[in-house]
């Protein structure tokens, strides 16, 4: 991987990375709305990868489908998409050159997390801190497998001690990783990387400078920090933006098939409509019937509030009305 000199201003590169295991919903678009308007409002590159190491929910249908919404918003990227399973060897040599510089170790603790590892873990999701149980125990993941007779995983070695990053909207965020989760994976047991390291080692790959999530992601990013420390990776730009809700205050989910793009296609739904929609949310009151790309000069990070966004039955009648 190359990086800048300390004399070179980096130049802004954000991405899209949607996960085939769903349908996108509304609040998947208002997200990448943001993110895309966030970048090509500054003359920046927007980058698309495919997030499919989660194997027993990824699927080729919903991955096509993803990118049938996408086009449908308006949204385009530059270069190639990126999809993650087709570039395994990457994950492996950080892994490798984490386990060589004493950063991380061999794991052979059979858990729930290990189970998860894959997915991007979110609001509500109940992780058990990692005790250190297999910390210092093997020199290595063979030694590891020839004394346990199973397969190992790989965690990263984390450090005990609050953590703060900023974040462009939600301000400063600490956490300590150590107290709290403890060595988190970077691998599977049968050597499939975890989300944590897969993220940060393609963000860096790609020269990602910005990344724009959910908010449900905001303690991800202080682990994304211990893996881009502990690998001598610059940290981007952080912005994790409000979820949306339900009219009973919960956040989407990919279940919710009624608030599905593809269903609002489908009813005939204005694209337009989602982008205006998602313009006022981010605090262009009355934003026209336009394009996400004729909407993109007036975007301006700094508008964005920081309280979810809620989708009521209203709402939703709004948009479907809204016939192109």
């Amino acid at each position: 991987m190359t990086h800048p000199g300390p004399d070179r201003t980096p130049p802004l590169v954000g991405r899209l990375a949607p996960s085939p295991t769903g349908l996108l919903h509304l609040g998947h678009a208002r997200t990448f709305l943001l993110a895309w308007w966030s970048i090509r409002s500054r003359g920046g590159r927007v980058l698309l990868r495919i997030e499919d190491l989660d194997t027993p929910r990824a699927s080729g249908e919903h991955r096509d489908a993803l990118l049938r919404d996408l086009e449908w918003l308006g949204l385009d990227w530059d270069g190639v998409v990126s999809v993650q399973s087709e570039h395994l060897e990457r994950f492996e040599a950080a892994t490798e050159r984490l386990l060589e510089m004493g950063r991380a170790y061999a794991c052979v603790c059979t858990r729930g997390d290990l189970r998860t590892a894959q997915s991007a873990p979110h609001q509500g999701d109940r992780e058990p801190r990692y005790p250190g149980t297999c910390r210092g125990r093997f020199g290595s993941r063979a030694e590891a497998e020839l004394a346990s007779g199973r397969a190992a995983g790989v965690r990263l070695w984390v450090p005990a001690g609050d953590v703060t990053v900023k974040d462009a909207l939600a301000g400063h965020f600490t956490l300590d990783v150590q107290a709290s989760i403890g060595d988190f994976l970077l691998g599977r047991r049968g050597g499939a990387p975890a989300y944590q390291l897969a993220v940060v080692v393609d963000d860096a790959e790609a020269g990602v400078t910005e990344v724009l999530r959910g908010d449900d992601l905001l303690p991800s990013s202080v682990r994304q920090w211990h893996v881009q420390e502990a690998l001598g990776l610059p940290h981007p730009t952080w912005v994790h933006v409000p979820l949306v809700l339900d009219d009973h205050g919960q956040r989407l989910a990919k279940r919710a098939d009624s608030l599905s793009l593809a269903e609002l296609r489908a009813r005939g739904t204005d694209a337009r409509a989602v982008a205006r929609w998602a313009a006022e949310s981010a605090g262009l009151a009355g934003a026209a019937l336009a394009t996400a790309a004729d909407l993109t000069p007036l975007f301006r990070l700094d508008r964005l509030s920081r309280d979810p966004v809620r989708v009521d039955g209203a709402a939703l009648e709004r948009l479907v009305a809204a016939r192109s």
